[in-house]
């Protein structure tokens, strides 16, 4: 297969930053604030602040290998904390600030971090862990805690980078998954460097492009499209630290002429509430869309607002961006798109054998490949049993259900335990969010299976409602029956203020799925 080759060493900080500051410097980011603060930085901007913050990370005590948390807003502290410790070949750890102290707590002691680098807003979730914790940085100071400013103006700009070998471990996300504590999912420093393959075929970047991503830091996604991917390929990054505000998203996006801008399904929606024909969105060139499923609704009105079809695509922490569309390969309403260029993604059985187009079955990726995680940390087992050995090799188990058509585009199913199987049909979730999405009173919902004696279960929708909208559920099962086949209309609709998410934002079924067992309980008896 294509691009599955690396090179031997790769340290982010200095075969990229360093690279385009020395080869091609131009702006790598323009950062705004709430308040209309603004500051634009170069790569060589970049590359010297990063240098002097990783040689003081060093006198303070960092080195190679050692975990640093780093939990910051969208301010450019957060890609000099991110750069320097890949400089310096120091594994960071992401976080979002949304974290509690308990959570913190439990990244610190699992992942044994050994330095922080956060806000003085956020010192306080850190007090019981100052025994653990050898350096301690924050923007802005605190008593007991470094001042990132005076590290930065104390740091040496000719800091040399460690040589990290392709093997070595660099990044360590901690996934929020909808069950358990969350898993510690560790890449190899090979995995930055493949995040290039996605930046350029679904992102479609160049060095001529101002991407904007809308993603926290501590997700993943920002390091697909706000860091590693963007600035892999020399293109800028337009950074806004704020509340999320549909006109103000409108606004910025005229504003700075965003050329490629990257968003949730959930956003694209409510941006489209606003009067979009008032903008001027002539420069955007590419819209993408991943981690939900993005309903026809929004596709359609983006298509009627900016002539732009949003490129879906498909990934996971721990493989990172693997199915997606590219400019060059069409595009179909649902689809997740194809298999980006280096990956062989399959659908299969529950014994690791491909089923033939048209069927559903487990997403799978073909291993080794040099885009996924080195494992679960410190958890051998677990990491074992995300593989398969079967008829025709070995696969990388996804936990998805997918459906590959005959053209190669793959269609997302929903997870392996999220399928409802009512009266022998099997109904995937997302189809019936879809429909009941398109109702213009719907602001978000939930769909899971609720156990029924004589179906084996019911499609249950959970709903939240535009403010000011009033709709009954005989309404909503109507409007759904005239969208899809009878058999997947939601049976049970419960009204909700708002759904139980995961701190990433998704959907937690699991939550939905416990409540339908209960209220199918109350109702036996």
């Amino acid at each position: 297969m294509s691009n599955l080759s690396h090179p031997p060493y790769f340290n982010f900080g200095r075969d990229v930053v360093d690279h385009w500051a020395k080869s091609k410097d131009k702006p790598a980011l323009i950062w705004v604030a709430a308040d209309g603060r603004e500051a634009k930085f170069s790569f060589s901007d970049v590359a010297r602040i990063t240098a002097k913050l990783a040689s003081s990370l060093v006198r303070a005590g960092i080195g190679k290998g050692d975990r640093v948390l780093v939990m910051m807003p969208r301010i450019p502290e957060w890609q000099i904390a991110m750069v320097a410790c890949l400089k310096l070949g120091a594994v960071a750890v992401p976080c979002i600030e949304m974290l509690t102290a308990k959570d913190i707590a439990y990244r610190v002691e699992r992942a044994e971090v050994k330095g922080v680098i956060t806000t003085a807003a956020q010192i306080s979730k850190f007090v019981s862990l100052s025994d653990n914790l050898v350096v301690k940085v924050a923007v802005g100071g605190g008593e007991g805690w470094l001042d990132f400013a005076a590290l930065v103006e104390a740091g040496d700009e000719t800091f040399t980078p460690i040589e990290v070998a392709a093997e070595d471990p660099a990044l360590l996300y901690f996934t929020s998954g909808s069950t358990g504590q969350p898993k510690g999912v560790l890449h190899a420093s090979r995995g930055i460097w493949h995040w290039r393959h996605s930046a350029a075929e679904w992102l479609d970047l160049t060095s001529d492009d101002l991407m904007w991503c809308t993603a926290d830091t501590g997700w993943s996604k920002a390091g697909t499209s706000i860091l590693f991917g963007p600035w892999s390929c020399g293109s800028c990054v337009l950074f806004y630290d704020g509340p999320f505000d549909a006109a103000e998203r409108l606004r910025l996006l005229q504003h700075y002429g965003v050329t490629v801008y990257c968003a949730a399904g959930t956003e694209i929606l409510r941006l489209l509430d606003q009067p979009t024909g008032n903008y001027d969105l002539s420069r955007l060139r590419r819209t993408v869309s991943a981690g939900e499923a993005l309903s026809e609704v929004a596709i359609a009105g983006w298509r009627r607002a900016t002539g732009e079809t949003v490129a879906e695509a498909y990934g996971q922490t721990e493989s990172l961006m693997s199915i997606g569309h590219r400019a060059d390969t069409g595009h179909k309403p649902q689809s997740m798109g194809k298999p980006l260029a280096h990956n062989e993604m399959a659908v299969i059985d529950d014994d690791g054998r491909v089923l033939p187009d048209g069927a559903v079955g487990e997403l799978a990726m073909r291993a080794p490949n040099p885009q996924l995680m080195l494992g679960y940390w410190n958890d051998p087992e677990r990491t074992e049993n995300c593989y398969i050995d079967g008829p025709d090799g070995r696969w990388f188990r996804t936990g998805d259900r997918a459906e590959r058509d005959e053209d190669g585009f793959f269609f997302h199913r929903g997870r392996r335990d999220d399928v409802i199987n009512s009266s022998g049909y099997r109904i995937g979730p997302a189809e019936v969010e879809d429909v009941l999405l398109a109702h213009p009173a719907v602001a978000e919902v939930g769909v899971v299976g609720a156990p029924d004696a004589a179906r084996g279960e019911l499609v249950c929708a959970y709903v939240v409602l535009r403010p000011g909208q009033e709709v009954t559920a005989a309404d909503l099962q109507a409007f759904a029956k005239a969208q899809t086949a009878p058999y997947k209309y939601p049976r049970i609709i419960r009204f909700m203020n708002k759904l139980p998410k995961t701190l990433t934002g998704k959907i937690q079924r699991n939550v939905l799925r416990d409540h339908a067992v209960r209220e199918a309980a109350k109702d036996e008896e």
